[in-house]
């Protein structure tokens, strides 16, 4: 095991009916920090005024003696574009703190803003380069789509349209202060979206869990009781949309899967979202759909670095059992587990080659070039330009 450092400051609400302690929880948070009361109010492209959250929001914020300014419009990828609106609002209004109330996207797309804000800088430099801030307007969150994971990670995503690439930035600074999560809220989701969103927190876990550190057995168990809990639930959620209890779980197993606690003492691997975001830059697919696509891909592509690992990954995770093969051999083992998660990902309606996304090879060679383009990416195997357009290729 690495030596590491754990810090999560993310103050978690989690329940039925606590988007309405909103106003309270941000006034309070105001008041302790000796801010105004202005803050900037982020969301998506409407659902949550279709859903009644808005009003909800707006009632408490109103009732807290809070001021809002309002910018709407986030779109999944977020867009450079709106994060650098926001940043503009921010300083025009000199607004205090950020409300973000959606899923991952609009997290990140607050983040952005977060970071930009002081920043004096172009804010897109922070991604090129993983700069460094020293200062940052704080975030408080109302989840709706559990997913990403954002809501008490230290990374926000962007997407620049103008160039086609999609990149990550990370700082303490811009984790957010706090989250209120009721799994109520998701029960208006779409089930393409439910399923996006179990891709991407599995495939959060699975970052971490391919790993070369040896004797991480405690954090090994930890990640594979997550992915069980993916797996079992999300058909659950698909089956009943206002069942509760396996939205609940689905909640709060997309923050463990993405707030750090995995990755403890464990080198992750990161190729696929790496590979991913090249794809969903270019063609604005979907994170998690990308994710069921390139990770299986991935997996054939690198399992004969550690048979052992994918072995384990079979058994514990995927559920094979050794007594149904035809061979006990461990390679055959580990395929079959590669293959119990594609199954699982057809099941709950997702892609697993590129053709059904209607994704062709015409980009293959760009998009591992800009994959690369600072070095070979990953770290379970280190993958040159030439391994990820195979991977790409394994992928149609």
């Amino acid at each position: 095991m690495d030596n590491f450092t754990f810090q999560n400051e993310t103050k978690i609400i989690f329940g039925k009916d606590t988007e309405l302690l909103i106003g309270e929880e941000t006034a309070q948070y105001l008041e302790n920090e000796k801010l105004s009361k202005n803050i900037l109010l982020h969301y998506g492209s409407g659902s949550i005024k279709k859903s009644g959250l808005y009003d909800k929001v707006v009632d408490s914020l109103k009732k807290a003696n809070i001021n809002f300014i309002e910018l709407g419009g986030v779109v999944p990828n977020p867009r450079l574009s709106l994060v650098r609106e926001g940043i503009k609002l921010c300083r025009d209004k000199k607004i205090d703190f950020i409300l973000a109330v959606g899923g991952g996207s609009v997290i990140d797309s607050a983040k952005a803003i977060s970071a930009g804000t002081y920043y004096e800088g172009n804010v897109w430099k922070l991604f090129e380069t993983m700069g460094t801030i020293e200062n940052a307007v704080p975030i408080g969150v109302i989840l709706t789509i559990p997913a990403a994971g954002s809501e008490s990670s230290w990374t926000s995503v962007v997407t620049n349209q103008e160039n086609k690439r999609k990149l990550h930035f990370r700082s303490p600074w811009i984790r957010p202060k706090f989250a209120i999560m009721n799994p109520e809220l998701n029960f208006t989701l779409p089930d393409y979206q439910t399923s996006c969103g179990a891709s991407d927190m599995l495939a959060h876990v699975l970052e971490r869990y391919f790993t070369n550190t040896k004797h991480v057995n405690f954090t090994d168990e930890l990640c594979e009781a997550t992915m069980r809990t993916i797996i079992r639930n999300t058909p659950l959620a698909l089956k009943d949309q206002k069942d509760y209890n396996p939205r609940a779980e689905l909640m709060w197993a997309s923050t463990i899967a993405h707030n750090g606690l995995l990755n403890t003492g464990r080198e992750g691997d990161w190729s696929s979202h790496m590979i991913e975001h090249e794809l969903s830059a270019m063609y604005d697919i979907a994170h998690g759909a990308g994710l069921a696509i390139v990770f299986p891909a991935w997996m054939k592509y690198v399992y004969k670095q550690d048979i052992q690992r994918f072995v384990q990954f079979a058994v514990k995770v995927m559920d094979v059992k050794i007594s149904d093969l035809e061979t006990t051999n461990n390679e055959e083992t580990a395929l079959k587990g590669i293959e119990a998660l594609e199954q699982w990902f057809t099941t709950i309606k997702m892609p697993i080659k590129l053709s059904q996304a209607n994704i062709d090879a015409s980009k293959f060679q760009e998009m591992a070039e800009l994959c690369t383009k600072k070095g070979p990416v990953g770290c379970f195997v280190k993958l040159e330009k030439e391994d990820v357009e195979k991977i790409y290729e394994l992928a149609k």
